[in-house]
């Protein structure tokens, strides 16, 4: 059962979110922001299979939080979500340490499907 850690600083992103992939029988973590999401990356020692993060957040972003998380446990994947096409863009430059980026908003299908695939590209690697 892989296991999905989910950073958001919106709440109700986040928990739209963990209920979508929860419903594909993941186990779900969630973070208020990139700091809290490495801490618990760190104190797990890496043990999960996705991190899925939103990019603007406060503290710690999600674009230094992909960038230390896939120096510090580099068989994780990395799926981004923005709803800002300037954040997109900033993210543009990870295509070698991030799966992809998700558009907000989207639907539960379109995560779920994100999450599959991301996941399914760990198999293949």
């Amino acid at each position: 059962m892989p296991r999905v850690l989910i950073a958001d600083d919106e709440e109700s992103m986040r928990t739209l979110v963990a209920r979508a992939i929860a419903m594909d029988g993941h186990t779900i973590v969630t973070a208020e922001d990139g700091a809290e999401a490495l801490e618990i990356l760190t104190s797990d020692a890496g043990a999960f299979d996705l991190l899925l993060t939103d990019i603007q957040m406060p503290v710690m972003d999600g674009i230094a939080l992909a960038l230390t998380a896939a120096r510090d446990f580099p068989d994780l994947t990395i799926l981004l979500m923005t709803g800002f096409a300037d954040q997109r863009e900033r993210a543009s430059g990870l295509n070698a340490l991030v799966h992809d980026v998700v558009t907000k908003p989207f639907s539960v299908a379109d995560i779920r499907t994100a999450v599959a695939d991301a996941l399914a590209s760990r198999k293949r690697d």
